[in-house]
């Protein structure tokens, strides 16, 4: 079961996650990417992601700066409540994702130069 997930998310988020991002992450961005805010309840049913790969994800990309978290006030005890919202717009998290291949290649193609200085 792939929750709120169409075909389309689910080839996204296998691109992202061969450009470098883990599962959990490239499914949690590709998710919230057209959402204004959500809960990581919300996530988890629709991900497919148990609670602690979730939160593991939303460390990742709040360390990145793509998302933001917001404590929401509920009734009674047990734990808090969060709300999380990209912080930029999903294109621009692309842009940086193709910034860094393209870093990526140049170290490579470096490499590839250096190899070949020796033959």
């Amino acid at each position: 079961m792939n929750g709120g997930f169409s075909k389309d998310d689910e080839k996204l988020a296998e691109v992202l996650q061969k450009a470098g991002l883990p599962r959990n992450v490239a499914r949690t961005l590709v998710y919230m990417r057209d959402k204004d805010e959500v809960k990581s309840i919300e996530i988890e049913k629709n991900t497919d992601l148990r609670q602690p790969e979730v939160s593991i994800a939303m460390k990742y990309l709040r360390e990145k700066g793509w998302i933001t978290k917001r404590d929401i006030k509920k009734e009674g005890k047990g734990r808090p409540v969060h709300g999380y919202k990209l912080a930029k717009p999903f294109p621009k998290i692309i842009a940086e994702l193709e910034k860094e291949l393209q870093g990526e290649i140049k170290k490579i193609e470096k490499l590839i130069n250096e190899l070949e200085s020796f033959t």
